[in-house]
């Protein structure tokens, strides 16, 4: 169980880690090249799903793939948002934030799924 956790966490914070260097790098990109605002969200969910995808491929091991990277997504999907709020100074709850996070544990069961298959035969 403890190492369960322990996975759990180490799989969120690398996610938040990947999607903060993504999100900077992108902020440049944006400044550089007059990337249109419209284009914004759309990177941001793509960066957020390949976030889930690293930090799962990296920590998820053993088994209950599908559970841990659940639980995983969910929780990178609600600390990254957090944080990001934070960041800007507004926090709004919506059902787009609901849908997210729907997102986020979809990204992470699929990726503990592939997880704990690819350790195994390695």
């Amino acid at each position: 169980m403890r190492k369960n956790i322990f996975q759990i966490v180490k799989a969120t914070a690398a996610s938040i880690i990947f999607s903060l260097l993504f999100v900077l790098v992108f902020t440049l990109l944006v400044r550089l090249f007059s990337i249109p605002s419209s284009a914004v969200k759309p990177v941001n969910q793509v960066f957020k799903i390949i976030s889930i995808a690293v930090g799962g491929l990296i920590f998820i091991r053993g088994d209950k793939g599908l559970i841990k990277g659940a639980v995983f997504g969910v929780f990178a999907v609600t600390l990254t948002f957090l944080l990001f709020g934070l960041i800007s100074g507004s926090l709004s709850f919506s059902w787009k934030f609901a849908v997210e996070i729907l997102i986020g544990a979809v990204a992470g069961a699929v990726t503990g799924i592939i997880a704990v298959n690819i350790k195994k035969s390695a």
